[in-house]
């Protein structure tokens, strides 16, 4: 089960947590990331999308996880549109039957999310504004991943305690 939303409005992360509790009485794990708008130098980003593009690269995503790890539910959600220091940007959710597949399931979601999904950040800072490009350390984040399919980072790769 998946559940994919690109919208301005913002989310409850307690409501999302328990919707992926709730999805499968099998899932024994749910972990989740939720994407801040960092304050400091910004203040404001404004994140655009290619509408349709945007929701089948994420449910891309989602796929490609689900066939790596074994989960019960998905859920992601992304925010669009103007947004201040604090606010939510981005939610991504799992359900599984062990917390080792939800950290592995959620920190890949994120790590491809990062840099296959067609969002574009712009930034708004004392300055003036400007588009964010990609960073290397994302790419890098993702190219792990690709190094074996069924790869987690050194943090989840050990075995249930």
């Amino acid at each position: 089960m998946a559940f994919i939303s690109v919208r301005a409005e913002d989310f409850d992360v307690a409501s999302e947590n328990e919707a992926l509790a709730l999805a499968d009485q099998q899932a024994g794990a749910v972990v989740n990331f939720v994407g801040l708008v960092r304050g400091g130098d910004i203040a404001a980003m404004t994140l655009e999308h290619y509408p349709g593009m945007t929701e089948k690269a994420l449910a891309a995503i989602v796929a490609d996880a689900q066939r790596r790890w074994q989960l019960q539910a998905v859920r992601v959600i992304h925010r669009i549109g103007r947004l201040l220091p604090g606010e939510r940007i981005v939610y991504v959710g799992v359900a599984s039957r062990h917390r080792q597949a939800a950290f592995a399931a959620c920190e890949f979601i994120m790590d491809y999310l990062k840099t296959e999904a067609p969002f574009w950040k712009r930034e708004e800072t004392a300055a003036g504004s400007h588009w964010v490009d990609a960073r290397e350390s994302d790419d890098h984040a993702r190219d792990r991943w690709q190094s074996s399919p069924g790869a987690t980072p050194s943090a989840v790769r050990a075995g249930p305690k």
